[in-house]
């Protein structure tokens, strides 16, 4: 996977995944944090973060399956042969990504018909 593919792969996670905590998560306790993106000895920035405990755990967990991708050209994850994320936070990433999905998909349609 190239530099480039990684860091909009982690960036476009932790959107989801900060969108996921906001709305299902308001009245949990959260953190401000980072995650320092490298890839392959290339320092890509930073993420900044304000999670509760299990997103901020989830956040992290997609991006250490994320570094260790084996495939040149990434498939998506549900069509990948060799998945890398457990069945478990595989279900839960892909709850999260549904959700916010729909959300990120309601707020294009909203902003289309305020126009």
């Amino acid at each position: 996977m190239t530099t480039e593919k990684f860091e909009s792969e982690v960036r476009t996670v932790h959107k989801f995944i900060q969108l996921y905590c906001d709305k299902n998560h308001a009245d949990r306790d959260k953190k401000d944090g980072q995650l320092i993106l490298s890839y392959h000895n290339s320092d890509l920035g930073i993420v900044n973060y304000h999670l509760c405990e299990a997103c901020e755990k989830t956040l992290k967990y997609a991006h250490q399956r994320l570094m260790e991708c084996p495939h040149d050209e990434k498939p998506r994850c549900r069509k990948c042969p060799h998945p890398c994320y457990e069945k478990s936070q595989w279900k839960t990433l892909s709850k999260i990504m549904r959700y916010s999905g729909m959300q990120l998909g309601l707020l294009k349609a909203r902003k289309l018909f305020r126009k």
